[in-house]
């Protein structure tokens, strides 16, 4: 994926992501009770992911869809986060995660199997 978005455009794809297709004004309704911000700002951020081609505007009421799945997004951030702190080593990722807080039997359970089928 070659689109970068900020965190502050990853909002309004989250609405996106959640809800499906929605309004410019729905999204700005959503954000503004989510994080407070107003119509000018969530509109601009549309605009940006716009220009980007994260998002495609139809009107009538400037209609906002996702042109990206979220899972790409994710794909290619966990990629960044692995290169730039954990020196391209998704091991390191692994045992730092693992390492931070008790896991459940259950989630220990999970990782095993995701494990196993990597093998």
């Amino acid at each position: 994926m070659d689109i970068k978005l900020f965190d502050s455009e990853l909002k309004v794809m989250d609405v996106l992501w959640r809800e499906g297709d929605a309004a410019a004004k729905h999204i700005a309704a959503v954000l503004n009770e989510e994080v407070g911000w107003n119509v000018n700002t969530t509109y601009t951020l549309i605009k940006r992911c716009i220009k980007k081609g994260a998002i495609e505007r139809t009107e009538p009421n400037f209609m906002c869809h996702a042109l990206i799945p979220k899972e790409d997004v994710q794909e290619a951030e966990t990629d960044e986060l692995i290169n730039k702190i954990y020196d391209g080593s998704a091991d390191k990722l692994f045992a730092a995660l693992l390492g931070r807080k008790k896991l459940s039997r259950e989630q220990i359970d999970k990782l095993k199997k995701m494990v196993d089928e990597l093998e």
